[in-house]
């Protein structure tokens, strides 16, 4: 049987007594640490009644002590080790000191190591104001059945815990650590800070800021440069911003007020970032999500550019997984070139490869009325489009959450529930498909990027190369190398077939063949293995002169 402390002289006479002190608490979301101070406080009061020296203080603020818990417990692998390897003074005991057994444990496996060690050094173990003496049968007992009693307890609150957890998560609460540009809203209920919502703080505007640098054809190199040179832009947890960083960033849903729950977005209690709560913004969005796990762009290595070509253009011979890389002038080869990155069949002087290109790319935008058919051909519906698929969205929503909530109330009259749990079943085997195609239609709703936008408004080649000042206008820069990366990928797809001879000083018709978007053999998305059947256009030997590629050739030698 436990000691109690005022006896404890008497039981185990001539030695002096020194006390471990410990103290745990799992919740300190008001960052006060008050309850672990409040049990260090109990301990204190207990050693100086009984005249037992303090020899140490442990405590775990903020850390739970069951199986669930994921944060490590630093001071109580402290106090084992202490007790473990540190001597204890002739003529002294030592005493294990905390408020009660859950602060120890709420696991039995922590139980045991505790039980171990002070077995092991013949120290007490002290908890809700008695003594054990683990070296005795009955104590060994007592204080396993409170550490079972501690683990229980810890289950219960676990699954109590999941199912405010769900119960919020359905309600579109918000959940775990506070995202960047929002700021949390709290209440205190029952003694703890519970969240209540979040709205936007001032660094909202730097989410919507990196979409539209990124929806404009910026690197994440580049957005990752500029916000570290805006001092506001920092990150909550001090951390410098990394590409990892800022892409997890773009691609969180929450900014468009939606939560994630059990693999499904669903509308959340808190506004989207400003710019983003529109069908344009919300586009942009998912514009900018498709070009960041767009395969293509993880080809290159680095996140700057340094080719307009390379890993864009695609090798004709091979088949359309195979891309054009750039090789670095040698010996033999004087000028940059660009070679298939499968057998390096067929390879071209870069320059040669880029003014084509280009020149291509800016005649194609200059039929204004055959561009826009092909990039915006629905851009004047976007608004209508999105607000009538959203709009189905929430009554789905609506007929299954009523559908739910009559499954869940019973009918006193009746004696049974008001929708059967078939009934309720087959409402949302019909339903829930239907949600679920709705939702994937309104994700893949992108619109039309602004940087494509700019070449279809205004002068394609003024945008391109850049416009010089005049008395009546200010100069106007071209594109960055990115951003002419980035027309390139949304609107052609360039293949690059070998010479008819060896050693051509002239570009040939038809070797580099574009195929615009809505034209036969564009491709929005490159292959990343050969194909059983591999797509392939007529190299030039098939090709005719009078096609719109073969006429534009130009007049260089070819590599």
């Amino acid at each position: 049987m436990p000691y109690a402390p005022e006896y404890l002289h008497l039981v185990i006479p001539d030695v002096a007594f020194e006390a471990l002190l410990y103290g745990r608490n799992s919740d300190d979301s008001m960052g006060t640490g008050d309850s672990v101070d409040d049990q260090l406080d109990t301990g204190r009061t207990l050693c100086d009644k009984h005249g037992w020296k303090i020899r140490h203080e442990f405590k775990d603020t903020d850390i739970s002590a069951s199986r669930h818990g994921r944060k490590p417990r630093d001071d109580f692998e402290a106090l084992l080790t202490y007790i473990r390897e540190e001597p204890t003074p002739p003529g002294v005991r030592r005493i294990a000191v905390a408020f009660e057994a859950s602060r120890y444990y709420r696991d039995l496996e922590a139980y045991v190591r505790l039980r171990a060690a002070c077995m092991a050094t013949n120290t007490l173990l002290c908890y809700n104001g008695q003594v054990f003496d683990l070296s005795k049968r009955e104590d060994r007992k007592a204080t396993a059945q409170d550490a079972i009693a501690a683990e229980d307890e810890a289950e219960g609150i676990h699954a109590r815990n999941l199912r405010t957890a769900n119960s919020q998560a359905q309600d579109g609460m918000p959940h775990g650590k506070a995202i960047y540009g929002y700021t949390r809203t709290y209440n205190v209920v029952n003694g703890r800070k519970r969240c209540t919502g979040q709205d936007e703080d001032t660094r909202g505007p730097y989410v919507l800021e990196m979409l539209q640098r990124l929806d404009a054809g910026h690197t994440l190199g580049s957005v990752k440069r500029w916000l570290r040179s805006e001092p506001k832009a920092a990150r909550l947890d001090g951390h410098p911003w990394a590409e990892g960083s800022i892409r997890a960033t773009v691609m969180n849903r929450a900014y468009l007020g939606e939560r994630l729950h059990r693999g499904q977005y669903i509308k959340a209690v808190w506004a989207p970032i400003k710019g983003l709560e529109t069908p344009q913004g919300r586009a942009m969005f998912f514009r900018v999500t498709e070009k960041l796990t767009d395969p293509a762009r993880t080809q290159h290595r680095g996140t700057e550019v340094q080719h307009l070509m390379s890993y864009l253009g695609l090798c004709g011979e091979c088949g359309d997984h195979a891309r054009l890389r750039y090789l670095t002038t040698t010996g033999r080869r004087k000028n940059p070139t660009l070679a298939c990155t499968e057998k390096q069949d067929t390879s071209i002087v870069e320059h040669l490869l880029n003014a084509y290109v280009e020149e291509a790319v800016l005649a194609w935008f200059s039929n204004k009325q055959k561009a826009r058919a092909a990039l915006v051909p629905a851009d004047d519906k976007v608004e209508e489009t999105v607000t009538a698929t959203q709009r189905l969205i929430n009554s789905y929503e609506e007929q299954l959450a009523e559908a739910r909530h009559l499954a869940e109330t019973f009918d006193e009259e009746a004696g049974r529930f008001k929708l059967s749990a078939a009934s309720l079943a087959g409402m949302e085997a019909r339903i829930e498909p239907k949600l679920e195609a709705e939702r994937k239609k309104l994700q893949r709703f992108t619109g039309t990027s602004p940087l494509l936008l700019r070449m279809l408004n205004e002068d394609p080649e003024s945008v391109w190369n850049g416009r010089p000042a005049s008395e009546e206008r200010p100069a106007v820069p071209g594109l960055s190398l990115e951003q002419k990366r980035e027309v390139i990928r949304n609107v052609a797809t360039v293949r690059l077939y070998k010479a008819t001879t060896t050693g051509a000083r002239k570009l040939e018709p038809g070797r580099i063949r574009l195929a615009f978007v809505g034209e036969p053999g564009f491709r929005d998305q490159p292959l990343r293995a050969p194909a059983t059947a591999p797509s392939r256009l007529p190299g030039p030997r098939a090709a005719s002169s009078g096609t719109s590629e073969g006429s534009r050739a130009g007049a260089a030698g070819a590599s």
